[in-house]
């Protein structure tokens, strides 16, 4: 099965490092919360957004 690649490179800086804040954040406060962060940066290690994909929806810039 092959995702469709709907996340583009400025997206994908930012889930980065929005998941990697998240991350440190729950392992510091102690919280499973923190878990979303390994959502974000999985999304934006495959490019491929399942709720972009419901909405039809893509930031990856036209070539």
């Amino acid at each position: 099965m092959e995702l469709t690649k709907n996340i583009g490179e400025k997206d994908r800086k930012i889930r980065l490092a929005a998941g990697v804040l998240i991350m440190l954040w729950g392992v510091f406060a102690g919280t499973w919360l923190g878990l979303l962060g390994l959502v974000l940066m999985g999304t934006a290690f495959v490019r491929s957004c399942p709720a972009y994909s419901i909405m039809t929806m893509s930031t990856v810039e036209k070539q």
